[in-house]
């Protein structure tokens, strides 16, 4: 069993590939919630993409960009700079896209990965720019 006292370093942390495109280094998670880096590299931009039952937490701590959001009727475009947060609700359709600089996002995702089906969370949608 694993230790719910968990810590990690970032340098030890695992990295794998989001389905929007970005590079997640997971720094910790349980059944409550996930916490990972995201990073997305100079003049990126991701996979449009809605979440079917998670909610994320963001925090831009390096980078800059723009983050497009759409939940029902209510869409809208938010720029990405160090000490930015916003939430994106469970089923909220979102893309986002780095400037010149590599984009890193901390992000908590409710609830945790370890609760929910993985392969079925993430929906492809259509978005305002070309991924690349």
């Amino acid at each position: 069993m694993t230790s719910r006292l968990h810590s990690i370093a970032l340098p030890d942390a695992i990295v794998t590939p989001a389905p929007d495109g970005s590079e997640v280094h997971e720094l910790a998670r349980d059944e409550r919630a996930s916490m990972a880096i995201f990073r997305l590299p100079g003049h990126g931009v991701s996979r449009a993409v809605r979440h079917r039952s998670v909610s994320d937490y963001w925090f831009v701590y390096s980078g800059d960009g723009e983050i497009w959001r759409r939940l029902g009727d209510d869409e809208q475009n938010t720029p990405l700079r160090p000490g930015v947060s916003l939430i994106i609700p469970s089923g909220t359709a979102f893309q986002f896209r780095a400037g010149a600089l590599d984009l890193e996002i901390v992000a908590t995702t409710v609830p945790g990965w370890d609760t929910i089906d993985a392969d079925g969370e993430v929906e492809f949608v259509a978005g305002p720019w070309q991924p690349g």
